[in-house]
This record gives C-alpha cells, sequence and structure tokens, in this order.
C-alpha cells in the first residue's frame, strides 16, 4: 500500500421482512475509514457512537484485516487508522458488517492483494457468516444473496424505483444481535417456509417494477419478527399500520430499528410510526438515509475504485 487509503460503505438493514438472512438493503449512512502504513499501529474514531468503538486490539476493524492477512500467510503490518462513524451501532444498521468489508478494504490495500469487489464481497461474507449485509453495503442499492455449497457469495443487486423511498425509526434502547438469534425457533413448518417464499419473491419483483400493489403483503414474515417482536414493544401494532403513503414496515436486522417503506413524498407516514413507538413509552429517532445507491468507495492514493 503506497500512501493512504480511503473507506466508505454505508449503513445496511438485512431481511426485509420476509427475506431472512437473503435480503438487504443499503442506506446513506456511512462508516469512513482512512488509513496507511505506520511503525505502530493507532486508531482514531469520530462520530456517532465513537465511544462505543474501541481504540485497541479488540476493534473489529483492524481485528478483521488481521484475520484476512492469516488466510493468506500473511501479517498485517501496523496502521494508522482513523474512523468517521455515522451507523448506529447495537441498532439493526449493520454496523459490524460494515467495519468488516472495511476490515476487508484495509487488509487488500496493506498486502497489496488486488482484490476487485466480488472478492471483496466473498471474504466479507465468508467471515460474517451470512451475505445480506454486506452485500448490500458492498454493492449498494437492495442486494439478494446465497453462500453456495463452494463458499462462494453470489449476490444480485436491484435497481429500487425513486418511486420508493425508505426511511428508519429507531427506539432509544439497543439489542444484540446473539440474543435476538436466540429467540428463533431451531425448525419452521412447510407452511411458514412457502409463506415466507412467497412474500420474499413477491416483494423482489415489487421492488424492480414498483408494483405498489403488492404492498404491505410482500412484507409479511413468519421466520424471525413474530419471535422477535416481544423483545420490541410497538412492533406488532407498526407491522400492522395502514395510513395513506405507506407500504409497509420491516424489523431492520435484529432491530430494535424498523425499515419504513413509503411512497416518496409521504414522510408522514414515517412520523405515524414513530408515534406508535411513543405510545409505549419510547422515544424513538426518525431518520431519513435514504437509499444508498452506490454501495462501497475505496479510494487508494487520490484514486478511486
Amino acid at each position: 500500500m503506497v500512501g493512504q487509503t480511503q473507506v466508505r460503505v454505508p449503513a445496511s438493514s438485512a431481511n426485509l421482512g420476509p427475506g431472512f438472512d437473503t435480503l438487504g438493503l443499503a442506506l446513506g449512512l456511512y462508516l469512513r475509514c482512512r488509513f496507511q502504513l505506520a511503525t505502530t499501529d493507532s486508531i482514531r474514531a469520530t462520530g456517532r457512537d465513537a465511544d462505543r468503538i474501541p481504540a485497541s486490539k479488540d476493534n473489529l476493524i483492524l481485528q478483521t484485516a488481521r484475520q484476512v492477512a492469516s488466510s493468506q500467510g500473511r501479517q498485517l503490518p501496523p496502521v494508522a487508522l482513523e474512523i468517521e462513524n455515522e451507523i448506529p451501532v447495537g441498532k439493526g444498521f449493520g454496523s459490524s458488517a460494515a467495519a468488516l468489508v472495511a476490515g476487508v478494504v484495509l487488509a487488500d490495500s496493506a498486502l497489496d492483494l488486488n482484490w476487485d469487489e466480488h472478492r471483496l464481497l466473498d471474504e466479507a461474507a465468508r467471515i460474517e457468516g451470512h451475505p445480506d449485509n454486506v452485500s448490500a453495503a458492498v454493492l449498494g442499492s437492495v442486494t439478494t444473496a446465497a453462500i453456495g455449497d463452494d463458499g462462494i457469495t453470489r449476490a444480485v443487486r436491484l435497481e429500487v424505483p425513486r418511486a420508493f423511498s425508505v426511511a428508519a425509526v429507531c427506539p432509544d434502547y439497543e439489542l444484540s444481535t446473539p440474543r435476538m438469534r436466540k429467540a428463533l425457533p431451531s425448525e419452521y413448518s412447510r407452511a411458514d417456509a412457502v409463506f415466507n417464499i412467497q412474500r420474499a419473491t413477491l416483494l423482489v419483483a415489487a421492488l424492480l417494477k414498483g408494483d405498489r400493489d403488492a404492498f404491505p403483503v410482500a412484507l409479511e414474515d413468519r421466520l424471525h419478527q413474530p419471535y422477535r417482536a416481544p423483545q420490541v414493544p410497538g412492533l406488532d401494532a407498526i407491522l400492522r399500520l395502514r395510513v395513506p403513503g405507506l407500504l409497509g414496515c420491516a424489523l431492520s436486522g435484529a432491530g430494535p430499528a424498523v425499515l419504513v417503506f413509503y411512497e416518496t413524498g409521504s414522510e408522514t407516514a414515517v412520523e405515524a410510526v414513530a408515534r406508535e413507538f411513543q405510545k409505549v413509552g419510547c422515544q424513538p429517532e426518525a431518520m431519513f438515509p435514504d437509499l444508498d445507491r452506490t454501495g462501497l468507495i475505496v479510494r487508494k492514493s487520490g484514486r478511486r475504485t
């Protein structure tokens, strides 16, 4: 690596209702990193939840970079890492996935691996264990992805019509992903599996075609939201909410934030979702980050790749 590398990784929302561990969406909230070779490791973090970002060997970006280097039979040289964060931590916006992607890019740059975005994505998905968040973070927009028997990730980016907008409503508490995973059953019925397959495919088609009539049915889910709802007061009412301009809602990742799909220009629908959280005593934050349509951006010594 010669000179400085700059990285911008978007936040991501996974599952999108029925697309459990499959569908992801990139949001216009960013993790920005700058790094260059140094004599000793150093980390400086600023921005949202900066106090939650370790400036030590426990930093997930550096941990990931070292893991990638080890997988290549190499050792990561010392780096000076500067982090500027906009992504809420512990709220279901893929903050760890963004850090993983940044760590893979750091290793790629520091070791001159010259990986393309598909190889970067594949490595990040291998480390994450599922491809939904990292696919959206790397490719942008809405993605559908799967890891094949060969261990390679196949991901397809969807272009969403601008008549559809997304926002997020974030309650004032956190939930750990491992805790929310434990709430899920180990087995599902055939009826529930078919129910979700129908709606996941309907959602992909509706997003591609801009078909409003497919909502809110296309966002219904039986695999994860019903089991996680007890940990998110107000979620059941939000998922049933019907107001003008609202296409539907979905738990963002493992929560507790809720992703809101609405017709562009109907921001009052997002306010209605926030009021449902207020009814159960939460002080929610309504966020309008828009859909990120670019994905991962890497600039090396002034060049964008």
